[in-house]
Order: C-alpha cells, then sequence, then structure tokens
C-alpha cells in the first residue's frame, strides 16, 4: 500500500543552516498495516509523513502509493489518495464554515469542483449518521460554525473527515499531542475504532512511547533521519517502554532525553 524507496531530504543546502533530514529511507506498509512511528526531536518523522503527503519534493528514491508512483506528483495530486490529520486541531478544517461544509469538502477531496447544487438531502443525511457514531452530539450541530468546536471536538472532527472517503493511507502527525489527556484518550479510542473498522492502512507518528507499543501492528523507531528499528506485533506486545529505551541506546548507542516521550 506504501512503498517508500532509498528517500533522501536535505533542508537548505549548501547553507550554513543545512539539515538532513531523511537519510536513505525505505518503509513497506501492506494493505491494513497500523505503523505507529517513535522518535526524539528532529529524528525525521513528521518529515517521512511530509515527504509522503507531497509537502516537498524529496531529493532521492521513490515514493509508492497503492501502486502509483507518487514521488513527482504535487500535493494537491496526492489528495485524493491520503487522509491526514494534523497536531494541531486549528489545521485541517475550515473554521468560518460549518460542519456539513466542512464535510462536503472533506467527501469531494480530489475530484473535481464543478457549479452543481451544493448539498443533497441523502447527503445531509450521510453526514448526520456519520456524526452521530462519535458520540459528541455533533450530529445536531451540522449548521455550526466550525471554529466554535473545541480542540477535542474539531480534532475528532477532522479524524472523521480524513477518512470519510476512504483513504489508500491516513497519516496521523502526532493528531493528540495538543489535547488534555482525557480528550487524547477518546480521540486515540476513535482512531482505533475507524482504522479497525474500515480496515484501513495507517501511519501514526507519536511522542508517546506506550501508545506507540499498544497501537498497532507495528512500530519503527527513527533517529537522525533513518529507521533504526522495526517492531512486528509479537515483538511489540512483549516489550515495555524500558525495553524501548534499552534498546534504542544499543543501537544509536546514546541516550533518548526528550522529555516528552520520557514522561508520557
Amino acid at each position: 500500500m506504501l512503498e517508500i524507496e532509498h528517500v533522501f531530504k536535505t533542508f537548505n543546502p549548501g547553507t550554513i543552516t543545512e539539515k538532513r533530514a531523511l537519510t536513505d529511507i525505505s518503509l513497506h506498509l501492506a494493505p491494513g498495516d497500523f505503523v505507529t512511528v517513535i522518535g526524539g526531536n528532529g529524528a525525521g518523522k513528521s518529515t517521512m509523513l511530509n515527504a509522503v503527503a507531497g509537502t516537498f519534493p524529496v531529493d532521492g528514491g521513490s515514493i509508492r502509493i497503492a501502486g502509483k508512483d507518487v514521488t513527482r506528483l504535487p500535493e494537491y495530486r496526492r489528495a485524493a489518495l491520503l487522509g491526514r490529520v494534523f497536531q494541531d486541531p486549528m489545521t485541517g478544517t475550515a473554521a468560518t464554515m460549518n460542519l456539513e461544509e466542512n464535510m462536503a469538502l472533506a467527501l469531494r477531496r480530489g475530484q473535481r469542483r464543478t457549479l452543481r447544487w451544493g448539498i443533497g438531502a441523502s447527503e445531509r443525511a450521510r453526514y448526520r449518521e456519520a456524526l452521530s457514531t462519535l458520540e459528541l452530539g455533533l450530529e445536531d450541530r451540522m449548521s455550526s460554525k466550525v471554529g466554535l468546536l473545541s480542540g477535542g471536538q474539531r480534532q475528532a472532527l477532522t479524524l472523521l473527515m480524513a477518512t470519510l472517503k476512504k483513504p489508500e493511507l491516513l497519516l496521523l502527525d502526532e493528531h493528540t499531542a495538543a489535547l488534555d489527556p482525557k480528550t487524547a484518550e477518546k480521540v486515540l479510542n476513535l482512531t482505533q475504532k475507524l482504522i479497525t473498522e474500515q480496515g484501513l492502512t495507517a501511519l501514526m507518528v507519536t511522542h508517546n512511547m506506550r501508545d506507540a507499543l499498544a497501537l498497532g501492528n507495528r512500530t519503527i523507531m527513527m533517529h537522525e533521519g533513518r529507521i533504526i528499528l522495526d517492531l512486528d506485533a509479537e515483538t511489540k506486545k512483549k516489550m515495555t517502554v524500558e525495553d524501548l529505551l534499552a534498546r534504542f541506546g544499543r543501537i544509536s548507542g546514546k541516550t533518548l532525553d526528550n522529555d516528552r516521550m520520557l514522561l508520557a
């Protein structure tokens, strides 16, 4: 479903701020894989997701999604293949538009826009049914502006929008990091539910080691722009956070000093 082959990315090459962000990254996801991505600050986690999304061109290597070579495609051309949820709840929705208008945009992702009548009765009923699954009462607020929602409500809506039109690949970039612990847990439970029920293929970046080990069927760890560890489902089940830290130290020769990861 996702094939990343020998991808390289350097920002600001040839300047004093040159930064090698990705070094020979290769990663394959089979259909239905739910892979969590862990690593310290600057490890390359979000850069890898952005490379897949087409936020910037890569310097070398190739990226294929559902068998299609997207390496040179701009971000908007990949939209039909991807669903994405960002760290900031304010990103991914249009604050001045109401809920049903936002969902209509999500349903039409990657399609040619026309001057046809907007949202019909059957489409509105579909949105109401989908919103009811969130159990947040949003199905009764479809005419409300999204900007009036709380961070947790907005992130739940964004997640629903990202999966409304089943994507070939779902990208989750620390999508609970800006939420309080109780709300983050609810959004993670919703994430697990949607991925399982729809059989989605997903790549989720997180700073929380416990979440990384508890969710999905694989966990990869990144360090200095490389994938240094790839754990399958059976290995994950047997590991603790302490085991993961020890494995990181043996492979990298360094101590992980990221407070967000160690205190999570």
